[in-house]
C-alpha cells in the first residue's frame, strides 16, 4: 500500500526509517539530476564524515538515527586519570579488594552524504551544492550540527549555488534573518550571485511536496526537480507501510485536526504495492 500522505510521510521518521529514505532520495536524485543536466555538468556523491564520543546509548539520543557506520571502540584513556582519586585511609584491605565496574567511551563514526553538481576535469568547479538535512544537523551544539553549519554558512555566503531540503520534523531550525515558513517541511535555494538571499518553498504532508529549482551557471536554466515521486517511489520499494502503525501517536504530535484528517485518509482506499 502507498502511504496516506501525499506529501512527505511524517511517520518514516518518526518510526526510525528516516536513514534509508534519506540515502535512498539522494541516490535518487543523482539518477534524476544525471539524465537531465546538460553535457558539461556531473553530479556527484559527497560524504560528510565525524566521530563521536559517548557512553554508550547516548550517541542516539544525541543524532537520533542510528549512525550510517559504527565502529565501537573504547578510547585511550590519560595516564593521569588511571590512578586512583580515593582518599589513601579508605583504600580497601586486601580481603575487601574486588572488581569495579566502569564504563569505557564508544566511538561512534557518522557519515552524511549530499551531492554536488560540478564542472568536470580540467575546471573540477563546484557548481552546486544539495542538502538533505539530516536529524543531526537540526540538533544544536552537537558535532554533527557545528559542521554542517560552517559548511552552510560558508555557501550562504557565495561560495557556490545551494539547495537545502528539510523533510523532517523534528529538531531546531537554523536562525534566518527573516521568519521561517509556518510549515512542517521546507526546499531552500541561494543562488552564489544573491547570496545571502534564499527563496523558499513551504512544504506539508497533507499536499505533494513543490518542485525544486536547482541552479545552473548561466545562460543554462534551473532544473525543476520534482522529489514527490521520488520519495512515493522509496515508499513502495522499500515497504515502509510494514513498519508503521498509522494508529499510533508519534513524536513530535499530530495536532487534533491533522489527527482527524489522516483517520479520514486512511478510511480511503489505496494503491496496493506493487
Amino acid at each position: 500500500m502507498g502511504s496516506p500522505f501525499p506529501g512527505t510521510d511524517p511517520y518514516i521518521e518518526a518510526c526510525g526509517l528516516w536513514e534509508d529514505l534519506h540515502d535512498n532520495l539522494i541516490i535518487e536524485m543523482q539518477v534524476a539530476l544525471s539524465s537531465r543536466l546538460p553535457d558539461r555538468y556531473v553530479v556527484r556523491a559527497g560524504e560528510r564524515a565525524y566521530v563521536v564520543m559517548s557512553r554508550p546509548g547516548n550517541e542516539s539520543r544525541e543524532h537520533r538515527f542510528r549512525p550510517e557506520v559504527g565502529v565501537a571502540a573504547t578510547a585511550a584513556v590519560p595516564t593521569a586519570v588511571m590512578a586512583s582519586s580515593r582518599p589513601a585511609d579508605s583504600l580497601m584491605s586486601d580481603d575487601e579488594s574486588g572488581p569495579i565496574a566502569i564504563c569505557a567511551f564508544v566511538e561512534t563514526e557518522y557519515r552524511e552524504i549530499f551531492l554536488e553538481i560540478r564542472l568536470p576535469p580540467p575546471a573540477k568547479r563546484l557548481v552546486t551544492c544539495i542538502e538533505v538535512l539530516s536529524p543531526s544537523n537540526k540538533s544544536p551544539g552537537t558535532k554533527g550540527w557545528r559542521l554542517y553549519n560552517r559548511k552552510r554558512r560558508a555557501y550562504l555566503s557565495g561560495q557556490a549555488h545551494f539547495v537545502e531540503i528539510d523533510l523532517l520534523r523534528g529538531g531546531r531550525r537554523f536562525r534566518m534573518a527573516d521568519d521561517w515558513p509556518d510549515s512542517p517541511y521546507y526546499l531552500l535555494a541561494c543562488r552564489k550571485n544573491e547570496a545571502a538571499l534564499c527563496k523558499v518553498w513551504p512544504a506539508f504532508f497533507n499536499r505533494p511536496l513543490p518542485r525544486n529549482n536547482i541552479p545552473l551557471l548561466a545562460p543554462d536554466p534551473d532544473i525543476a526537480l520534482d522529489l514527490q515521486p521520488l520519495v512515493e517511489k522509496i515508499y513502495t520499494r522499500s515497504r515502509y507501510q510494514r513498519d508503521i502503525d498509522y494508529g499510533q501517536p508519534i513524536e513530535p504530535p499530530l495536532s487534533p485536526a491533522e489527527t482527524a484528517w489522516l483517520q479520514e485518509r486512511l478510511r480511503e482506499p489505496r494503491e496496493p504495492t506493487r
